[in-house]
């Protein structure tokens, strides 16, 4: 029984996703109103009529100062509240399925993966509202469905997968296939898009391939920033959205590796697309199931959610996607740039992903710069502080923002209000007559950031943006692009299908090195890449320990370790031993130096329970970690590790902790992981 909805300042639904049970309950809740002749009301009205107290409480504590995150009710349903600027977040459970953590979590994700399909427009309440609540029906419901389906879609990949159980990327272990697809994808398909006529104005910046979740080659072009891990997870939920991995249908047979054979046979199951979702089928409470929800009886039949009245079909996935991702120049950070995403699927399972650089990105860059400028000086202006700020006063902004009036005025882009508000804002602040850098500037610097916001919507989420030449690679060099990629892979595809459920295991690693060893997962911090065995339970593919009580009691216990794990550092441990049953359970956290030197370890930050969730997708814990501890090692580039580990409970203890050091300096061994 679970919720998730976002709702303005004016309790005004942005948007919500519920499971069948929540709705269910719903719909019995308010089904009285039958009763008296009013027919049963839209759903989103009765999900706006439970949550408004609850709204409008938040909302007025909020101003009094004296808010609250969470509460519990009577019958034991949790309830989660977070506020990104002007709007409100609530995650709900009732099954006890989730904790506190993990609302909050998926509350954090959520707005991770609207930041980065909106950009900057997130950062206005008003213009977010204006996305997330369209006028037009239609557009508004193929929305909330493509953001309903991006919720399902990692809370599949959080519960089945553990690369976004410890939110870090995984890497197919293959050195040589993999030094060939970086080679190719540099020298071959990067370079000759690059060099067409048909790429419209777009720059391939990085181009990787995915076998399921895992990341089997990557490559950026030199005048690429680094893509954040934190992105690049967002992007795989993306791409898992768009072609979902269905294991039991895409990956061979086990006994079956390579051969012509099997992609002969199969052409019919890999191709046969499924049936579009109608509105009944639409709801979907587990990922790949297709349940039945109607009532048949006209007596207790009742009206369906208006998200189900329209047959909104899915969009294209062909079709290039905007995002907006974290760049990285030698002049700072600038998150939430934009970029096209290309997701060209080469064979269920197996899927290559473009990025590209968007035309007048520039001028992203500069409305983030002014924006900052005016964010820094609201801030100074409510502390009380002066009027400028520090390496760029307010003199400098003002004659950077009129040259760039001038550029947008040129492009054909329309920046009249902006105009109008900046002229009032100069009067105010520099004129003789006017009131100076005081508080009564503040209105004016809220309002000057709406506009630049406004600026940006206007260039990169309008359908038309500041030319009319076309913006997107050609259908036909997309096509060339996805022949080339299946030419290269055609003799790997089913060994490829077969090594992403037996990436590493447990062989690897033999009982005289590591007796009693069960399982592991390793992961590098600072490059955000993990190494783990397979935990895989399905019924052609399972793990080394089989598809028993065994391999679940396992796969339960690593999640519920990490879970575990993140309480304990968020209050300061880096270091965890726990016995449970015939299992032994450990966890590490430390740092070293580039040369691989372990650093003395150092108190870890104490985070209140209210903070955001540890990781690595919605909130990059780890980078502020490295920052912290770097700071006591100027001059060294310091790395992370955490380390996971299973052990049978019958190993004594100075044996597991010396197993522990061992593995860990094996796993990273560059002779045995090159490209990690």
């Amino acid at each position: 029984m679970k919720c998730l909805l976002i709702a303005s300042e004016s309790a005004e639904m942005l948007f919500y996703w519920t499971d069948l049970e929540f709705q269910q309950n719903i719909q019995k809740q308010y089904g009285a109103s039958q009763e008296e002749g009013h027919g049963f009301p839209a759903f989103e009205d009765s999900i706006s009529t439970l949550f408004a107290p609850i709204i409008i409480s938040f909302s007025t504590m909020v101003t009094e100062a004296d808010s609250y995150t969470s509460f519990t009710t009577e019958n034991n349903h949790i309830y989660v509240l977070h506020q990104f600027d002007e709007c409100l977040y609530i995650a709900v459970n009732g099954d006890g399925e989730e904790k506190e953590e993990d609302l909050r979590r998926k509350i954090y994700v959520m707005n991770k993966m609207i930041e980065v399909l909106f950009g900057m427009v997130t950062l206005s309440g008003n213009l977010l509202r204006k996305e997330l609540r369209a006028r037009d029906t239609e557009q508004r419901l193929r929305l909330w469905k493509h953001l309903q389906s991006l919720l399902e879609t990692y809370s599949h990949l959080r519960e089945n997968d553990q690369s976004f159980l410890v939110e870090a990327v995984e890497r197919l272990i293959h050195p040589t296939l993999c030094e060939q697809c970086i080679e190719f994808l540099e020298r071959r398909l990067v370079q000759q898009i690059n060099s067409s006529v048909e790429r419209g104005g777009e720059e391939v910046l990085h181009a990787f391939i995915l076998v399921h979740t895992k990341l089997l080659a990557f490559y950026s072009s030199r005048n690429a920033s680094i893509l954040s891990t934190s992105d690049l997870l967002a992007l795989i939920i993306m791409a898992q959205n768009m072609y979902p991995s269905n294991v039991d249908v895409d990956d061979p047979s086990p006994e079956v590796q390579s051969g012509d054979s099997l992609s002969n046979s199969t052409d019919s199951i890999f191709y046969t697309p499924e049936p579009s979702p109608t509105d009944k089928d639409s709801k979907k409470p587990v990922r790949g199931s297709t349940p039945v929800f109607e009532f048949v009886d006209p007596d207790i039949q009742m009206a369906e959610d208006s998200l189900s009245t329209l047959e909104v079909y899915p969009p294209d996935p062909a079709t290039p996607h905007k995002v907006f991702l974290e760049v990285s120049q030698k002049d700072g950070l600038y998150p939430m740039m934009p970029h096209s995403m290309y997701c060209l699927k080469l064979w269920p399972g197996i899927t290559l992903v473009l990025l590209t650089k968007f035309p007048h990105s520039g001028v992203a860059m500069s409305v983030y710069t002014f924006w900052e400028a005016f964010a820094k000086l609201e801030k100074r202006l409510n502390e009380g502080q002066g009027g400028s700020t520090r390496g760029q006063p307010m003199h400098e902004v003002r004659s950077k923002l009129d040259k760039f009036l001038k550029t947008l005025a040129l492009n054909g882009i329309q920046s009249s209000q902006l105009q109008n508000v900046w002229t009032e804002f100069k009067n105010r602040a520099f004129s003789r007559g006017g009131p100076g850098f005081s508080r009564d500037l503040i209105p004016w610097c809220k309002n000057m950031k709406t506009q630049l916001c406004g600026i940006y919507r206007q260039c990169f989420l309008s359908d038309s943006g500041p030319d009319d030449t076309p913006r997107r690679l050609s259908p036909g060099l997309r096509e060339r692009a996805q022949t080339m990629v299946q030419e290269q892979l055609m003799d790997w595809k089913d060994f490829l299908l077969v090594k992403s459920k037996r990436n590493i295991t447990m062989v690897s690693y033999p009982l005289s090195d590591f007796p009693g060893l069960v399982h592991f997962i390793c992961v590098d911090r600072s490059s955000g890449q993990m190494i783990a065995p397979s935990l895989s339970i399905t019924e052609r593919t399972t793990s080394e320990l089989g598809k028993g009580p065994v391999a679940q009691y396992i796969k339960n216990k690593m999640w519920s370790l990490v879970s575990t794990t993140r309480h304990y550092l968020q209050k300061g441990y880096s270091t965890l031993t726990l016995r449970d049953g015939d299992f032994y359970f450990c966890y590490f956290l430390w740092f070293e130096n580039e040369t691989g030197f372990k650093l003395e370890a150092k108190d870890i930050p104490i985070m209140p329970d209210d903070s955001a969730p540890i990781g690595m997708l919605a909130q990059n814990y780890y980078r502020k970690l490295l920052r912290y501890y770097s700071k006591n090692h100027p001059g060294e580039t310091v790395k992370c590790y955490e380390l996971l580990t299973v052990h049978l409970g019958v190993i004594p203890t100075e044996i597991i902790l010396q197993h522990c050091r061992q593995l860990a300096s094996k796993l990273w061994e560059p002779s045995r992981n090159p490209l990690l």
